[in-house]
């Protein structure tokens, strides 16, 4: 085979053709290109710590804030708690307030009512004993004949009154 006997006399000049294209292709992958994208890669990696870092940043804020917004909204219902319970004690102080004032003039109505018909029935049992006088008087004269004074039917009529 005529391939395998050239092998030998060009041989040499394949290695040499061989290695010069390695180192090439070493120099200018390994020396130009990888140092690239080495340093894309470094700021790539770069770039994740610092968003991983702005995000984590950003986290402790928003749960600073939560925090923040948590207490304020805790006054504020606390706040809230007080004035409605300060509300309803004014209210109940009022309403306190108001019923004792109504109470006192159902009290006063109610004490004027009854001197009105304390002073009635009083008129009242004055006219049925002047009534029952005269009554007594009609009766002693027209059952008996007798003729009675005013002062002794006035006093019958007292002591049976006195009796019932």
């Amino acid at each position: 085979m005529p391939q395998i006997a050239q092998l030998a006399a060009t041989y040499s000049s394949q290695i040499f053709w061989l290695l010069l294209i390695f180192g090439a292709v070493f120099f200018v992958i390994g020396l130009g290109m990888v140092p690239k994208v080495q340093g894309t890669v470094d700021a790539r990696d770069k770039q994740i710590a610092e968003d991983l870092a702005a995000a984590e940043r950003a986290r402790q804020e928003a749960d600073a804030r939560e925090e923040a917004y948590r207490a304020k909204a805790e006054a504020s219902r606390t706040e809230a708690l007080k004035l409605t319970q300060a509300a309803k004690a004014q209210a109940a102080a009022a309403s306190e307030k108001t019923l004792a004032k109504a109470d006192a003039e159902n009290a006063e109505t109610l004490a004027a009512a009854e001197a009105r018909i304390k002073a009635a029935s009083e008129a009242a049992l004055a006219d049925i004993e002047g009534v029952a006088t005269e009554a007594a008087q009609a009766m002693v004269a027209r059952l008996s004949g007798a003729n009675t004074t005013q002062a002794q039917a006035a006093k019958a009529v007292k002591a049976a009154l006195a009796n019932v």
